[in-house]
């Protein structure tokens, strides 16, 4: 059988493939969320713009693939196979300051998990190198849903009394964060989670079907019942992994221009005076022609990353005509009146797409609410004013700054939000219209 005509009955299905030369040795690995259109584009190097692409297609005599449950166990096992076999071109995957790592900071008592492309710490645990940031962020992501850990930088001790006072960020409720915060989750509970998460990396995914199947009837014998449905869900979820085949509908995505977003919140708690570095912001903009089919959107971000299961959207009900600023306000009354009614936690930043007028649009309404004021901003495209709520004149942040970079970036995407729902209704009045 030719290369070609074996590479042709490679499954449409997640895997790495491995890639030799003449005398059998792997000379590269690699992902696919496709395998057979993954490998099959290799045949095609014209294509590739990189230019090692041409010169390692001709060394190519044989290629091998390893299936994967998914993408995201792909994205895993090619992290260990490179790792382990170190092929030759993927040598970029050898320097650990350029490509990404998982790290979990495991000597405290809620460890925490995050993305890193250091590995400077003594105390952390780490797993990679990932060839692929936006795909580890994604992965790190949806696990986040089914193993509930930690991601902020909280200094957490079990002992400290003080918990229970707080309220839970907004992960928790949306499902993706126990709380240990908040004192909702036991230190042994939590430690649990975890240790099934770093095994989960690690490629024992039925020693932990089995550990909560365990721990799902132990928890059911002794009443616990929500403790038994919470093991019950996170069986389903890592089940679910091999059918959906990739990384799902709540993407990531990386900031604009090269930042640090965490840089970037401090940088904006610094030049705003803030009392906390900001972790939630939330985006409002509406889109309309000539008052037509006018929406509204709402854009969450967590620690400066687009947190698509916080986003919403708004057909506008009360305004009829083109009145930007009464537009906005049925957007934050609806929205506001709904977190203050179900006692949800606001955001730290609420970001207006627009000027002045705008600002003080918003600001009538959440006052009108009676909903506690977070930091209320306004930023205008092209000029890129940015006005803030009780202060005379414009905050002045450099252009280049990445306090900036992050606003831009929500007031950004709650515009494109605003406008693809926009169209969808412009699009379904036509279609009815015919």
């Amino acid at each position: 059988m030719s290369l070609k005509e074996k590479i042709k009955s490679f499954p449409d299905a997640p895997g790495v493939y491995l890639m030799k030369d003449a005398k059998g040795v792997v000379i590269y690995i690699g992902k696919a969320k496709s395998l057979c259109k993954r490998i099959q584009s290799y045949l095609y190097p014209e294509k590739d713009q990189r230019p090692k692409i041409p010169f390692m297609v001709s060394q190519i005599h044989d290629v091998e693939y390893v299936p994967a449950e998914s993408e995201v166990d792909a994205l895993l096992m090619e992290a260990r196979l490179v790792r382990d076999v170190q092929p030759k071109f993927n040598t970029e995957l050898k320097d650990s300051k350029t490509f990404p790592y998982i790290e979990i900071r495991w000597r405290t008592d809620f460890p925490g998990v995050y993305f890193t492309r250091y590995c400077d710490r003594k105390a952390s645990r780490y797993y990679g190198p990932f060839t692929d940031a936006k795909s580890l962020r994604q992965a790190i992501h949806l696990l986040q849903r089914i193993f509930k850990f930690r991601t902020c930088e909280l200094d957490i001790r079990a002992g400290d009394e003080k918990r229970r006072y707080n309220r839970p960020c907004l992960l928790h409720y949306i499902d993706s964060c126990t709380a240990p915060c908040a004192d909702r989750i036991g230190k042994e509970d939590y430690r649990k989670n975890l240790d099934m998460f770093c095994r989960f990396i690690e490629g024992k995914r039925s020693r932990i079907l089995k550990q909560l199947d365990r721990l799902m009837k132990e928890a059911s014998e002794a009443m616990a019942y929500e403790k038994a449905a919470r093991y019950r869900d996170q069986t389903k979820a890592i089940e679910s992994l091999s059918r959906r085949g990739e990384f799902g509908e709540f993407p990531e995505v990386a900031i604009g221009p090269i930042i640090n977003p965490k840089d970037g919140l401090e940088e904006m708690q610094e030049r705003l005076s803030l009392k906390d570095m900001p972790r939630t912001i939330e985006g409002v903009d509406i889109a309309s022609i000539s008052g037509r089919e006018a929406v509204g959107s709402v854009v969450t971000f967590v620690d400066g990353i687009p947190f698509k299961p916080g986003y919403r959207r708004f057909k506008i009900k009360t305004v009829q005509a083109v009145d930007d600023y009464r537009m906005i306000r049925e957007v934050v009354h609806r929205r506001y009146t709904r977190l203050r009614d179900e006692e949800e936690t606001l955001p730290d930043v609420i970001l207006i797409d627009g000027g002045k007028g705008h600002l003080r649009s918003a600001a009538a309404e959440l006052k009108a609410l009676g909903v506690p004021f977070p930091l209320l901003l306004a930023l205008a495209k092209k000029e890129e004013t940015l006005h803030v709520h009780g202060q005379e004149g414009p905050a002045h942040l450099p252009r280049r700054s990445g306090a900036l970079r992050i606003l831009q970036h929500v007031r950004d995407e709650a515009h494109r939000f605003a406008q693809h729902y926009h169209h969808i209704l412009r699009k379904k009045r036509t279609f009815d219209s015919t």
